[in-house]
């Protein structure tokens, strides 16, 4: 059966997405089909449960329509080739865990997760059956009812065991399978339909629990028979099982369980008294992890790894045995293996044959550091049974006889497990009496030496299962990796191996270790994540013929000769017979070959025998035969004489056509048996008529020469194979060596070649061997002339030598073409035969006036020509001497110059000069030294020399300048002398701009300068240090332009300018390459389509570039081509629109406007194009708009605006003054912001007020503008959007006029009262139009302050991101190296231990008597034996917590304390803590689990802190440290920016609006020069600060900067340094921020700025140590110009406050002259919140660091740290354990252990740490983001309103995408895989043994005993009351700790 190619293995969904895309095509299912190699295509689409309801089959070779619709049906990524030779099917129940083979039924058992299925060996599904998930706890013992086990869950059954169980008699056979539900019990189930379950216990006892109840612990077992049993056979299952610490932990590692006959059917599966058991002392230490049961002769062997608890506590593997009729495991012995190499976890078994003995295959991998966690190096190592049969002899009798012990006395053997029993030395016999052991024989028994093995193979992909197989006498081993790789492993007899083949069977999935081969050793059956593969253990059918066989090298295959196919040695029949089977797998075989074949060649005209010689050729029986097949011709009987086989080739009529062109045909000729080709040859049939017809000039020769057996008949003219011509008796043969010599030829010619044209000319042939022909026929001489035959009559004159002289007669010969020598071939007939000439006779005819048009060129013809130059002609010209009528030239005229490139040199020479005209020399030594340059000789160059027209020389130097003209002189003639003149020059070079560009090139260089225009342009170049800068433009004399290349490194080079040999450069002058430049933003990122939108774009280096463009691809649409194109070309002319294609792009020049700026224009774009990408282009580097900040640039339709008057656009617009103009339209702000917005009413802004989607609003002048249109008077409204220009059409003002007068004849008609009343009106409307305009102006201001204000923000927002940004970048050199201060570990667990403590133990020693030392020292260590036990540590914290005294404070020093006594056991101290806070769990589920580790009110809660500290070290060292320092430069950077008052610590920077400076303080920069000293030398370092500085701010500024990069612990303290200011000579002045010149106010005394001291900008200052004399009292010195002595200012006045910049509390009494000041201040303070826009920018600036830092914390793109992995399960089993289903209140459990507990404490105290300083006004930034992230991790919604506090509001928007972050993480953690405690116990062993050695125990432990001693009684008591404790006289030994630390009086 061949199986079609797998496809879409490694693709997520695997086979199951191919066959859903599949069934949904077909309707659900696919039938069977039979016909010829058509079978089995079929897939079961239904995925519900029930039988035939679990599997997906994708087999062999599909329907071909459906193959058809593959590529259409499947997704592109699904298309990926598989081996196929493997067969797979996909089942449900992943991960898959076990795969049973049932041979006789031939059939296949699969367990999963909740699935069971029943498999036919062609992978169709026969019966499946769901097994979970079912209700079920761990920790519960079944049946499980809720109301008795509330921790009961819905859980899923793993499969842990499936095993067959033979029938019985009566009894049926079974499929025995163990799950991990119910503390893994078994059941029954029947073998022909798994679905039907036969037995299973309904109400199991603790000694039915057979199965690990972990899914990740191992359980392994074997079905055994024995002859012993009560009543007939007994029948048992051995396993072996993990520990899982859950359920029941009594059960031992291995067990033996009845199967047949039970007691009683419900006790199937027992663990009884008289079947054994392997006891283990202190299982859990051991960590034993099972792999593989086999059964082997008389034992059983278990192979497991485990932890070596006896030596090094490292892991290695065992293997044990055990005699199957051992019930009570007396025999066992292991034995540990060693893999050389450092692999010593096995991953898989096998039991197999090695070299035809029994072997143990066993795949091992290196296991990581000390752990279980295997890595990916592996190996397979192989161990003889008979080597590990005899080793545990030895072993035992060892233990038996020597009592472990060795010949040298060194120790061989022991018991294991901690067992109380020894090794014995019981009599020699004793060895040989028991066997398996008895009563009295020691047990279990362990080898102390391994078994060794050296690796057969090795891999850096972990190898995961393993199976061998035996083939034609070799091994091999087929390993399984965890990548899904089946890998063919030759295993040779020496124990090396060579891997020969691998197949994929699974990619990305790992290879389960149950590997199971077919009974036929055909078929290998693997199991992986979700499949069953079948995989043929070789494909040697695919092979179809004997090289391909051979090339594969498959230790499987070979070639069958006689039944011409690849197979394996067993199916090739005669195998057994030599030659029959050639082994592939053996180099040095070949193929069954014909060496020779007699003739391999003959004539196709003639039948004969041919005979093939062949090496290896197999053995037939007398009645076989071979036959012969040429081409597809019927078979011809082949003769076997020996190694050679003769056979008749065919007739000449059957064999094929000679090719083209050729004289022979290459036949194939095969040798067979039966339909089989054993052998292939090729023979040559040749013709000898087409080697005569194929050489139509000489074919006499041609025929005679050939290299087949030919022969000529000149007669007949006839090439022919025979021996003798068929009509004559003359015949020239090969075989005759003067064969050659006696053809018929034309040899020569007695005349001469050369013949002229335009003369009568006779041409004489001479030939020989002509006295063959009898006949008369006349002769005829024929040239070839241009294709042309030209047939002369020729005379035949015979010599006396036999040779004849042909005259043929004359005539005058023409060509064409205008070269001087045509050569035409000749050749003589004889009547219609031609005569045969020799190859390459010709006649040269030749024309002296070609290409001859002077005399020296027609001189220079070769004198044999006869060429003359004829002065007689009409024109002096070139002829043939007896042409000329007159007498030829005897010599020619002088040289004449008629062009001379280039006319200018430089002094140094070097250049070639082009000489052009005539008769310059008839060769090369006419003018090799006759040419002069401006009187300076210049040698000719040879290889450049053109007879007569061209001498080309290279320039000399000159010593100075000159000017003359070139002068060529030839021979005697006059010398020829131009007409120009050359001149030597001296180029200068005077300035090159610009001075410096990018580094990848494009710079246009402009290179000022004279005389550039020297020698020839192409020989001008210019170089840029070795760099070449290519010249663009046409060169001046006074100007150079070139274009930069790119180079890789920055800095000055130099400028050369190359004149051929001639280097100019310019003095002090150089280029500069700088890094290119970079952008870092660009906004707005959208435009319309009409353009000239201006992008701002920010960068650095932008000032480098000389030609930025903004350029758009775009790609015409299809429809309306010819519009478009027109539309195209009627774009405006400063746009670029390059075509390319059909793309063009469109391009705007961009305007620098500093290094880290310039503004772009958006070029206009028609809206028949799409736009495809947007680019700046600046010089030579291209950056795409998309990847500056991942957002792409979008062209949005134009913005449509309305004209004002829409029913009447021609007429005028009636405005009243004072108003706004309104404008309607669509889309106005899609792509447009008010700032960018023009509005023009004739001669006047109108200016913008608001803009939204559908109107614009403007304010135009009061007045009414003048009209810009000379046709109107009335001005015109212009809207500009960028290059969109609008008319909206003409505004007429109405006139401000009020009420219209009242008419005379209504004045009449109107009373006294109407007046009144009218009166009264207008007055009522006057004034409501004056408030409604002044409230309309009102409102607008309002709007036009918020708008200015929120601009502002924003302005401000970004210049200050961009300062910081510039000033954290010069920070990247301190962050990540030594710049970044950490803490080392033992300051950092100080810190975080012990908080606010000034002593810490940590630092402390113990302070004893050196009297007393040695006692209380070893009392002490009693003491810490003490806190080892588990029950005395609970049973401490428990009595501590008990005690009213007790404290908080004290709680958490216990806990630190404890922390560091336990240092060096992590793996105890977290079990005591994980036993603490379950007890802390039951505590508040009682009460209100939500509350639990909110606060530290207990000792375990504290010790989850400092735990937590501990092992996120090194994540807070490798990741969070980082982007911490950052933010807290950043914080430190921008609160020291603005001014801080340092008595408040308020700032105008900060995020806390409770610390934020509400005042406006006048400050401004000042930068002062610092003196440092460098060595002996003095340097100035500028330092800025603030003129409001304190000058302890200033000096703290000053250190700052000074110590940049040094840990704070590492600087002086600003507190021993005085600042001086220095001027001038002598002058220094020490300032301080208290002295007599000190301002005071009443009761205020303010501190001393530099504003005080009127400092001015670029003073000299510097720091000295302050005076040792004076440093402990508070004295400020003032020395005056010139002085030394300080004046001591007098003590401080009782009463009087400090202040910096604002006062804490006002005075009430305000002096008289400052009340106005007052008022000021209070309306300032009329709007505060106005000043809350600081707290805005500080936000937006520090927003970046504040983002770092959380991602950094809640990332899950690295993994989570293992510990809070570990804790989180903790806390979800706790939650599971408690039957808490509020997923909130696990949230507030984690929420509370991690981020509240240790990183809220982070953030808040970086110092913890890092080496750094956290000031007041730090403090408060910290706390605010501290905040946020506390707020960001509880579930709780974030609501806000107008009375949320400021800090809240603050960050409102980000925290619910910190939320998101947090849910995240917590998600990501809870969905990983479980199953990290082992990783945690090998986390924490190393942790234990990195910083133990920081932790002072000793003083520790003094200081927990200060405890013990305060609270003696009750602890004592405590202990007392407990019967475990009583049981472990833990109050005695107490008591003794008492009685040596301070000889307290005891009971003892």
């Amino acid at each position: 059966m061949r199986t079609a190619p797998r496809r879409g293995a490694a693709q997520a969904g695997g086979a199951g997405s191919l066959v859903d895309l599949l069934c949904g095509y077909s309707g659900g299912s696919w039938r069977r089909f039979t016909r010829g190699r058509l079978e089995v295509y079929r897939a079961d689409c239904q995925l519900g449960s029930g039988k035939g309801g679990g599997a997906m089959l994708v087999s062999v070779n599909p329907p071909s329509f459906l193959l058809l619709l593959l590529p259409l049906l499947l997704p592109a990524p699904l298309l990926l080739a598989q081996d196929s030779s493997v067969q797979w099917v996909t089942l449900r129940g992943a991960p898959l865990s076990h795969l049973l083979l049932d041979a006789e039924a031939r059939l296949l058992y699969v367990g999963g997760v909740d699935h069971l299925h029943q498999l036919s060996l062609d992978l169709e599904l026969m019966s499946h059956v769901k097994t979970g998930p079912h209700l079920d706890s761990p920790n519960c013992l079944p049946p499980i009812a809720l109301k008795d086990c509330p921790s009961a869950r819905p859980t899923h059954n793993h499969n842990k065991l499936l095993l067959l169980e033979r029938s019985q008699g009566t009894e049926p056979g079974s499929v025995i399978a163990c799950g991990s539900l119910y503390q893994g019990i078994c059941e029954k189930r029947s073998l022909s339909n798994i679905s039907q379950l036969l037995y299973q216990s309904t109400n199991p006892v603790d000694t039915q629990f057979v199965a690990a109840n972990d899914p990740h612990v191992s359980t392994v077992g074997i079905v055994l028979s024995t002859g012993s049993g009560v009543g007939g056979e007994l029948r048992f299952m051995l396993v072996g099982r993990g520990f899982t610490g859950m359920g029941l932990g009594d059960i031992p590692p291995i067990t033996a369980r009845r199967l047949y006959p039970a007691v009683r059917p419900q006790r199937a599966f027992a663990q009884e008294d008289e079947l054994g058991k392997l006891i283990i002392g202190s299982y859990s230490e051991y960590d034993i992890h099972f792999v593989k049961v086999v059964a082997f002769n008389d034992h059983l062997y278990f192979l497991f790894s485990r932890r070596d608890v006896r030596y090094k506590m490292e892991y290695r593997t065992y293997v044990s045995r055990l005699c199957i009729s051992d019930r009570n495991f007396y025999s066992y012995v292991e034995v540990p293996l060693l893999c050389h190499g450092g692999y010593n976890l096995v991953r898989g078994a096998w039991l197999g044959l090695h070299s035809g003995k029994p072997a143990l295959f066993l795949v091992m991998a290196a296991g990581w550091t000390s752990t279980s966690v295997a890595t990916d190096n592996s190996a397979l190592c192989v161990f003889g049974m008979v080597e590990l049969d005899a080793m545990m002899e030895r072993v035992r009798e060892s233990c038996y006889t020597k009592g472990g012990r060795g010949v040298k006395g060194q120790e061989e053997a022991y018991v294991v497990y901690t067992l109380s029993s020894n090794c014995l030395t019981l009599p020699q016999v004793s060895v040989s009496q028991y066997p398996c052991g008895w009563e009295h024989t020691p047990s279990p028994i362990g080898s102390v030496e391994p078994l060794p093995a050296t690796p057969t193979f090795t891999a850096t992909t972990q190898l995961t299962a393993v199976a061998t197989a035996t083939e034609a006498g070799h091994t091999v081993a087929f390993v399984g990796d965890r990548v899904g790789r089946l890998h063919k492993v030759l295993v040779r007899s020496d124990g090396s191996g060579e891997v020969y083949g691998s197949v994929l069977v699974d990619s990305g999935s790992a290879v389960n270790a149950d590997l199971l081969l077919d009974t036929k050793q055909q078929k290998l059956f693997i199991l992986t994540n979700s499949r069953v593969s079948k995989v043929a253990m070789s494909s040697c059918e695919w092979n179809a013929d004997c090289q391909s066989c051979l090339a594969t090298r498959d230790l499987y295959c070979g070639w069958c000769v006689l039944e011409g196919r690849c197979s394996r040695k067993h199916e090739c029949q005669r195998h057994l017979h030599a030659n029959h089977w050639i082994w592939s797998f053996d180099s040095s075989t070949q193929c069954v070959s014909v060496q020779s074949v007699q003739p391999a060649n003959q004539s196709k005209d003639e039948q004969t025998q041919v005979t093939l010689s062949l090496l290896q050729l197999p053995v037939l029986t007398v009645t076989e035969s071979l036959s012969c097949v040429f081409h597809h011709l019927p078979p011809q009987p082949a003769f076997i004489n020996g190694t050679s086989i003769s056979c008749q080739s065919p007739e000449p009529a059957l064999l094929p056509l000679l090719p083209t062109g050729s004289d022979h045909v290459i036949v194939p000729v095969s040798l067979t048996f039966g339909d089989v080709t054993i052998s292939t040859a090729n023979i040559t049939f040749y013709d000898c008529g087409a080697v005569s017809r194929l050489n139509q000039t000489s074919q006499c020769l041609a025929c005679v020469v050939s290299v087949w057996k030919c022969n000529w008949c000149p007669l007949d003219q006839q090439c022919t194979h025979h021996d003798q011509c068929p009509n004559e008796h003359t015949t020239l043969t090969q075989k005759d060596s003067t064969g050659p010599g006696q053809c018929p030829q034309v040899f020569g010619l007695q005349s001469s070649a050369l013949v002229p044209v335009g003369l009568t000319s006779t041409v004489v042939l001479k030939a020989h061997n002509l006295d063959i022909f009898k006949d008369k026929a006349p002769y005829v001489c024929v040239v070839e002339i241009e294709g042309v035959l030209v047939n002369l009559t020729a005379i035949a004159q015979k010599a006396p030598n036999d040779t004849y002289s042909f005259t043929c007669s004359p005539h005058q010969f023409q060509y064409a073409v205008s070269r001087l020598v045509y050569s035409a071939p000749v050749f003589l007939k004889r009547g219609a035969r031609r005569i045969d000439a020799l190859p390459g006779l010709q006649l040269h005819l030749y024309n002296c006036s070609a290409g001859r048009s002077d005399c020296s060129q027609c001189r220079a013809v070769p004198k044999e020509y006869g060429c003359v130059w004829c002065t007689e002609s009409p024109a002096p010209s070139c002829v043939y001497n007896q042409s000329c009528s007159g007498i030829p030239a005897d010599s020619c005229p002088p040289p004449q110059i008629t062009q001379v490139r280039p006319l200018s040199g430089p002094l140094e020479g070097g250049v070639l000069v082009t000489i052009s005209g005539s008769n310059l020399g008839m060769s090369f030594q006419d003018v090799v030294s006759g040419v002069t340059v401006a009187g300076v000789q210049c040698p000719p160059q040879p290889e450049e020399y053109k007879i007569s027209t061209r001498v080309v020389c290279k320039l000399q130097a000159s010593e100075k300048k000159r000017t003359g003209p070139v002068i060529v002189t030839v021979g005697t003639s006059p010398p020829g002398r131009s007409k120009s003149n050359f001149s030597y020059q001296d180029p200068q070079i005077l300035d090159v701009l610009p001075d410096k560009g990018p580094l990848s090139g494009g710079s246009r260089l402009t290179v000022k300068g004279r005389q550039l225009l020297t020698g020839q342009i192409s020989q001008i170049s210019v170089f840029l240090g070795t760099k070449p800068c290519y010249i663009m433009e046409p060169v001046s004399d006074t100007l150079l332009v070139c274009q930069t290349l790119s180079t890789n490194q920055t800095g000055r080079v130099p400028i050369r300018v190359l004149f051929s040999k001639a280097e100019r450069t310019v003095p002090n002058v150089t280029f500069c390459y700088v890094d290119d430049p970079v952008i870092t933003e660009a906004m707005p990122t959208e435009s319309f389509y009409a353009g000239g939108r201006v992008i701002v774009v920010n960068g650095r280096n932008l000032d480098v570039v000389q030609h930025p463009i903004m350029s758009v691809w775009v790609e015409p649409v299809d429809v309306q081509r010819v519009k478009r194109r027109r539309r195209l070309a009627l774009l405006s002319a400063k746009q670029q629109l390059v075509f390319n294609g059909t793309m063009a792009t469109v391009s705007e020049h961009c305007t620098v406007l500093s290094s880290s700026q310039m503004t772009c224009s958006t070029p206009s774009v028609p809206p028949e194009v799409k736009v495809k990408g947007v680019c700046f282009q600046m010089d030579n580097v291209r950056v795409h708009f998309k990847s500056i900040k991942g957002k792409s640039f979008r062209y949005h339709p134009n913005p449509r605006l309305f004209p004002l008057n829409r029913e009447a656009p021609d007429a005028p617009y009636r405005f009243k003054a004072g108003g706004v103009i309104a404008v309607e339209g669509e889309d106005l702000t899609q792509a447009m912001s008010r700032q960018e917005v023009a509005a023009r009413l004739g001669d006047q802004d109108c200016e913008v007020k608001t803009l939204d989607s559908t109107h614009l609003y403007c304010e135009p002048p009061e007045v009414q503008p003048m009209s810009v249109d000379d046709s109107s008077r009335l001005p015109r409204l212009q809207v500009l959007m960028g290059n969109l220009q609008v008319d909206l059409g003409m505004v007429q003002y109405d006139t401000d006029s009020l009420l219209p007068p009242i008419p005379l004849a209504a004045q009449i008609g109107l009373g006294a009262g109407a007046a009144f009343i009218i009166l009264s009106v207008l007055i009522i409307i006057l004034m409501y139009r004056r408030k409604s305009k002044q409230a309309l102006r009102d409102y607008k201001k309002v709007l036009l302050q918020l708008e200015t204000l929120e601009i502002n923000v924003g302005d401000q927002c970004r210049k200050e991101f961009t300062d910081l940004m510039t000033e954290m970048m010069d920070l990247s050199s301190d962050v990540g190296g030594p710049g970044l201060p950490l803490l080392d570990y033992r300051t950092y667990a100080e810190r975080v231990f012990f908080p606010g403590h000034q002593a810490a133990p940590l630092s402390r020693h113990l302070d004893l008597p050196e009297s007393r030392r040695h006692t209380v020292e070893q009392g002490l260590q009693q003491l810490n034996n003490l806190l080892n036990n588990r029950f005395f540590l609970t049973r401490f914290i428990h009595t501590l917590e008990e005690q009213q005294g007790f404290s908080q404070r004290d709680r958490g020093y216990v806990a630190s304390l404890l922390t560091m006594v336990l240092h060096d056991k992590l793996e105890y101290f977290t079990e005591v803590m994980k036993c603490l806070l379950q007890d802390l769990v039951q505590q508040y589920v009682a009460k209100n689990p939500k509350l639990m580790l909110r606060r530290t009110e207990t000792v375990v809660e504290k010790m989850l802190t400092n735990w937590m500290s501990i092992c996120l070290y090194s994540f807070l060292k490798e990741v969070a440290a980082e982007p911490l320092y950052m933010l807290y430069r950043a914080i430190k950077y921008q609160v020291d920016k603005g001014p801080v008052d340092a008595v408040t610590g308020k700032a105008k920077r900060t995020l806390n609006d409770s610390h934020l400076l509400r005042e406006d303080v006048d400050y401004c920069a000042v930068t002062l020069n610092v003196l440092l000293k460098n060595g002996a030398e003095v340097q100035p370092c500028p330092v800025k600060v603030l003129d409001t500085d304190t000058i302890t701010q200033v000096k703290d500024k000053i250190l700052d900067q000074v110590y940049r990069g040094v840990p704070f612990s590492q600087r002086p303290a600003a507190g021993n340094l005085d600042l001086e200011w220095r001027s001038g000579q002598a002058g220094h002045l020490t300032l301080s921020d208290d002295d007599v010149t000190a301002v005071v106010q009443g009761r205020w005394k303010r501190l001393n700025t530099l504003q005080h001291y009127k400092l001015p900008d670029g003073a000299t200052v510097a720091l000295v140590p302050r005076s040792q004399s004076l440093s402990g009292t508070r004295v400020n010195q003032v020395f005056q110009t010139g002085e030394k002595t300080p004046m001591l200012e007098s003590e401080e006045e009782e009463g009087l406050r400090l202040w910096h910049l604002v006062k804490s509390n006002e005075d009430p009494e305000i002096p008289k002259h400052r009340k106005s000041s007052m008022r000021e201040r209070e309306r300032a303070k009329a709007i505060p919140e106005i000043y809350l826009t600081r707290l805005l920018s500080m936000k937006g600036t520090l927003q970046k660091f504040v983002d770092d830092v959380f991602v950094a914390i809640l990332s899950t793109k690295r993994p989570p740290p293992i510990a809070v992995r570990f804790f989180f399960d903790f806390l979800d089993d706790m939650a599971e354990k408690h039957d808490i289903e509020d997923p909130e209140t696990v949230h507030i459990w984690k929420t509370n252990s991690l981020p509240l507990r240790f990183w809220v404490n982070i953030l808040k105290n970086p110092q913890f740490v890092l080496d750094v300083q956290v000031t007041d006004s730090i403090d408060a930034v910290l706390s605010v983001i501290a905040q946020t992230f506390i707020d960001s991790c509880t579930t709780s919604e974030h609501k806000v309103g107008r009375d949320s506090p400021v800090n809240k509001l603050l960050y409102a928007r980000e925290i619910p995408r910190y939320k998101q972050l947090v849910e995240r993480y917590y998600s990501d953690i809870h969905s990983a895989a479980s199953g990290c405690y082992q990783e945690m116990n090998s986390t924490l062993t190393e942790l234990s043994g990195s910083f133990a050695s920081e932790m002072n125990s000793l003083v520790a432990l003094h200081e927990l005993y200060k405890y013990i001693n305060k609270y003696y009684d009750q602890v004592i008591m405590s202990l007392e009351d407990d019967n475990c404790g009583q049981k472990m006289q833990l109050a005695y030994r107490l008591q003794q700790v008492a009685a040596l630390v301070e000889n307290k009086v005891t009971d003892l």
